[in-house]
């Protein structure tokens, strides 16, 4: 991915805010090119259309996700790393919910595949979840099984209780959900053990 110029990250910057705000509906080009003080055809020197653009916003949430879950997921209890990953996905999901929906819940025609795209490690959020799983896997913590196939378990999980929670299908609020969700995730973690 190439280096964003100053111009393309004021675009960003304000693409996000209206993204924050309304969803991706209020992302337009003219509506971005207004925020950012620019004419609406002076976006396209930087982004080649709409879609360009909304990819590019997802692109950075993954790559933001996975810088937060590298500091996390390294060093220290491989359990407490797994969980550590696990939370700031909540986190991401609570604090970002228009990202979240497109970055993990949007079809979208490039959208990374289950096998094939995360076995070839192109997943820059999954691989850090992928690594501490074989982390504890080689640690005794989790049983020996198929890692991308735990991973994805994992991530099944904690994605479904987030779309459920943001569904309004939990009578909790955010703190008793936090601790419903950690709970669920030490019950799945100690099934999948030695």
């Amino acid at each position: 991915m190439s280096r964003p110029t100053d111009t393309a990250n004021r675009i960003l910057r304000a693409a996000l805010v209206l993204f924050d705000r309304e969803g991706a509906a209020g992302v337009s080009m003219r509506r971005v090119a207004a925020a950012v003080g620019l004419t609406p055809m002076a976006i396209y020197r930087h982004f080649p259309n709409r879609e360009a653009l909304l990819k590019r916003m997802s692109e950075d949430s993954f790559d933001a996700i996975a810088r937060h879950w590298h500091a996390r997921g390294r060093g220290g209890d491989v359990r407490e790393r797994l969980l550590a990953v696990q939370r700031i996905y909540l986190d991401f999901a609570l604090a970002h919910p228009h990202r979240f929906d497109h970055a993990f819940s949007t079809p979208r025609s490039d959208a990374r595949r289950f096998p094939e795209d995360f076995h070839a490690r192109l997943s820059p959020t999954l691989n850090v979840v992928a690594d501490a799983v074989e982390d504890a896997m080689r640690a005794g913590v989790l049983r020996q099984d198929d890692v991308w196939d735990v991973t994805m378990t994992l991530w099944a999980h904690t994605h479904g209780l987030i779309a459920l929670y943001r569904a309004g299908r939990f009578s909790f609020d955010e703190a008793a959900f936090r601790r419903y969700y950690d709970a669920s995730l030490q019950r799945l973690l100690t099934g999948l053990q030695q």
